[in-house]
């Protein structure tokens, strides 16, 4: 979803309106759930949508149920969206009670929906078990382009910009999401529940979900054997459906990440949050770069490109005066020179605790033709949402409360300092933020050999 660095952040809403039920604020103040140890856990009972190949036959075997059931199970998962375990349909009563005591039919607790743009944006914000707050944007776009068969050039497409974590500890300062902090993995079933609740509102209208991107709150490849999970799971034509080339997944740059997608060969698409070519700027915009450089993220993406054949896109957040000099488009353009790449540019949304804006459109389009010169793809994004706060982590950092203006100038000052040295070409040498370096050491190890925690 975009944030500013991500689709679903797209912009240029024109009209708002919420859902009758909104999803009270829990904590006082967003600087006190900057931890992990701040986030309540989920809950005991593992969600249906999530769970691996045959554990759902085991447990019926356990309690001595014919198999049968669950293939009945998982149709009313699937085919029919179960919200309940009333709704499981078949199931005679005392079973879809012990369904219900075992497992979460529904992962997703409240939901509080803001439209905009006149219906062709819709922003959810999601409770989870121990009130956990993430993220969707189900954006849509109509069929446009007929021709003269009077069929469309280009066919009507919902896509569904999703969460894989609550908060996050990259900590990028143009995203609301950073602000936060990260609070906790999402299990799987979380995070393809967020998909079952898009695909039940597009089915109340004959509608069906065609693409999604994992672009929303959270580092996917820092939580990647649920990301991987939840794509197998969206995939797989006996449960959600969805081909896997109508699935991407981005990163702000975990190397050993993209390395173990190399190896295991998808066929969806890998998307990097590159927005800055050079080092220095890159350190400030994205702190991830601290552990692992720009050169080294492009070449893991170039190798998986080749290894795959998948094109990989890289998106780049247009921030003013920041990185979108004719410096930094013809650094973008030396960098990805010759590779099996696309870049899409996308507006900054505005962020209440960083000091930039948005480029303006003509300065992005001028960008955007010298990089083109350069022979790179590249697509600008229209923005979305942004007045129904569309940036990633918005909804939840809203509902986290504001943090005391001293501090959000203090902030602003250490943005300024950090880009104003890192224009001039200076890195300032340090290294990831305690956070960051908890989850790089904990989950890029594990990332990378394919082991839970």
């Amino acid at each position: 979803m975009s944030p500013s660095n991500k689709p679903g952040d797209l912009a240029g809403a024109t009209s708002v309106t919420a859902a009758p039920k909104t999803i009270p604020a829990r904590a006082p103040s967003r600087d006190s759930r900057r931890t992990a140890d701040a986030m309540p856990g989920s809950s005991d009972r593992p969600g249906l949508s999530g769970l691996a190949v045959g554990a759902l036959e085991t447990w019926l075997l356990a309690t001595g149920q014919p198999p049968f059931r669950a293939k009945q199970i998982r149709d009313s998962v699937w085919r029919h969206n179960a919200a309940t375990a009333a709704e499981l349909r078949g199931l005679p009563a005392a079973l879809q009670d012990s369904v219900a005591a075992a497992f979460r039919v529904d992962t997703i607790e409240e939901d509080e929906v803001t439209v905009s743009d006149g219906g062709l944006t819709e922003k959810t914000l999601h409770r989870l078990a121990g009130g956990a707050l993430v993220e969707s944007v189900l954006m849509h776009y109509p069929a446009r382009g007929y021709a003269g068969s009077g069929r469309p050039l280009h066919r009507e497409r919902h896509t569904l910009c999703i969460s894989s974590q609550a908060g996050c500890a990259v900590g990028c300062p143009f995203c609301a999401t950073g602000e936060l902090g990260f609070g906790r993995d999402l299990e799987t079933a979380e995070i393809v529940d967020q998909v079952r609740h898009a695909a039940r509102r597009l089915s109340a209208t004959g509608r069906d979900l065609t693409n999604v991107v994992f672009m929303g709150m959270g580092e996917p490849l820092l939580n990647l054997d649920r990301v991987l999970e939840s794509v197998a799971i969206l995939a797989d034509p006996l449960l959600f459906g969805l081909g896997a080339r109508h699935v991407v997944v981005s990163t702000s740059g975990v190397v050993p990440g993209i390395r173990r997608l190399t190896a295991l060969g998808p066929q969806f698409t890998l998307a990097i949050s590159l927005h800055a070519a050079r080092d220095p700027l890159r350190d400030v915009l994205v702190p991830l770069n601290r552990r692992w450089p720009v050169a080294e993220v492009v070449a893991a993406a170039r190798d998986h490109a080749r290894v795959t054949g998948r094109r990989v896109s890289f998106e780049y957040v247009m921030i003013s005066g920041v990185n979108d000099t004719d410096v930094d488009a013809d650094a973008l353009a030396r960098l990805l020179h010759g590779d099996l790449a696309h870049v899409n540019l996308i507006p900054m949304n505005p962020v209440a605790h960083t000091p930039w804006q948005a480029s303006p459109p003509e300065r992005v389009a001028a960008f955007a033709a010298r990089v083109r010169h350069n022979g790179i793809g590249v697509t600008i994004r229209a923005n979305r949402g942004q007045d129904a706060g569309a940036a990633c982590g918005q909804l939840a950092a809203n509902r986290a409360g504001e943090p005391p203006a001293p501090t959000v100038a203090h902030r602003r000052e250490v943005i300024v300092r950090a880009s104003e040295a890192a224009l001039r070409g200076e890195r300032s040498g340090e290294g990831l933020s305690e956070s960051l370096e908890k989850a790089v050491e904990e989950r890029a190890v594990r990332a990378s050999r394919g082991s839970r925690p």
